[in-house]
């Protein structure tokens, strides 16, 4: 798959995670998310998409491009 093709997914952090569990905490630092209404652009691989079903009530799906 070249570059032009790959598949990618934006989301954004819509609320904070100061009250969330360490694990929670992790995964949404791990998708690089640092702050509230924060985006970030992610290759849209399965551990990706694993990560944001863990998160789900914090962040949204802004766009998915296949």
């Amino acid at each position: 798959m070249s570059a032009a093709t790959k598949r990618t997914i934006t989301i954004r952090l819509v609320k904070g995670f100061a009250s969330c569990n360490p694990l929670q905490r992790a995964t949404v630092n791990g998708l690089g998310l640092k702050r509230r209404e924060q985006v970030r652009t992610l290759e849209n691989t399965p551990s990706v998409r694993g990560m944001i079903k863990k998160v789900l009530h914090l962040v949204e799906v802004v766009s998915e491009t296949r």
